[in-house]
């Protein structure tokens, strides 16, 4: 079984705190116990964060995956400043406009041909 949970990179900038996650294949409930843990021990020690996440070949989430993804949001809602998620498929743009109401961060989809457009917003003041 292939979990979609790739890696977590964490880099402090002038801007403050960003966190890069990589998703590839298909998010399972075992994945957010994971890196979620990780993320809220960097949230602990800043008063929010910006975040990348960089889908790769995504597959989607199981039931039980989208149920802690939901979870999470509303937990942390005030805690990320930005989002930014790049991806290569429509339904992940989709995505993005889905999960605007579970946080109070300025959400954008970038294509995964932007990357350095995305990494370049993530930065922005």
């Amino acid at each position: 079984m292939t979990h979609g949970f790739n890696e977590i990179r964490l880099r402090e900038e002038s801007e403050g705190k960003i966190v890069t996650l990589v998703f590839k294949g298909k998010l399972e409930k075992e994945d957010y116990k994971r890196f979620v843990p990780q993320l809220e021990k960097i949230m602990e020690s800043e008063d929010k964060i910006r975040m990348l996440v960089e889908l790769k070949e995504f597959k989607g989430w199981t039931a039980g995956a989208l149920w802690e993804d939901t979870k999470f949001g509303t937990q942390h809602f005030n805690d990320i400043e930005r989002l930014a998620i790049v991806g290569d498929k429509k339904w992940e743009k989709a995505m993005a406009a889905f999960i605007k109401p579970f946080t109070s961060a300025i959400v954008r989809y970038f294509d995964i041909d932007d990357m350095k457009q995305a990494e370049k917003w993530i930065r922005e003041i």
